[in-house]
């Protein structure tokens, strides 16, 4: 059991420790960052019970509408619902690159609590495939959403940049859900989504260090 807890939590912790350490400045108070990982686990329980009434309920036309509703959208929302509500007015989110920081949190928490269950089920065995694939693309919608998040925060177009920070997300999941449901040789069609999805989040990434150290010399004038 040990085992299998450690497998499950390290990937997460992992991937926001690699996130959490590539702030510049100053970085963000653990506590913080924990409360965010924790607000992250905590939706976890009532997003997967609403995935289960909508799948029992619907009768879905399509395997994109599922692939929208009870995994991009359903999900998504909850996690930046988390990061617009809870963290965006702290007085500790006060940078851009901020925003990465807790969007990954928040995600990573849901899916450490998602990856633990999962391999409770099916054993150590699908652990590396939960670590390279659901685990690795929570932290990048995040980092997306995050950034969107750090972006709105320090800009004059506040509402547009909010609202990207929760469309953007869902389309990327969405995406993700519907190449993993919707054919037999998925891996064929999710190798070079995971590529550009890794590709994506670090140019974001690189844009919100750009974004941070104009704010700091913003400051300092």
């Amino acid at each position: 059991m040990i085992a299998l807890i450690s497998a499950a939590i390290a990937p997460g912790l992992a991937l926001l420790s690699y996130f959490y350490l590539r702030d510049q400045y100053d970085s963000e108070p653990v506590r913080v960052v924990f409360r965010a990982f924790i607000l992250g686990v905590a939706v976890t329980f009532p997003v997967m019970f609403l995935q289960y009434v909508i799948e029992v309920e619907t009768d879905f036309s399509s395997m994109l509408v599922q692939s929208f509703l009870a995994y991009g959208l359903l999900e998504e929302f909850f996690k930046w619902f988390i990061l617009y509500f809870f963290i965006f007015h702290l007085v500790e989110f006060d940078e851009p690159y901020d925003g990465i920081v807790y969007g990954a949190a928040v995600s990573l928490g849901f899916a450490t609590l998602e990856n633990v269950l999962y391999l409770a089920v099916y054993g150590l065995d699908a652990a590396v495939g939960r670590a390279l694939l659901p685990v690795s693309s929570h932290a990048l919608f995040g980092v997306v959403m995050g950034y969107y998040i750090g972006k709105a925060k320090f800009h004059l177009n506040r509402k547009l940049f909010v609202l990207i920070s929760l469309l953007l997300p869902i389309l990327l999941h969405t995406t993700y859900d519907f190449i993993l449901i919707s054919s037999r040789n998925w891996i064929y069609y999710m190798v070079p989504f995971m590529l550009f999805l890794w590709w994506f989040g670090l140019w974001k990434v690189k844009k919100a260090h750009i974004l941070t150290d104009a704010h700091h010399k913003t400051k300092l004038t």
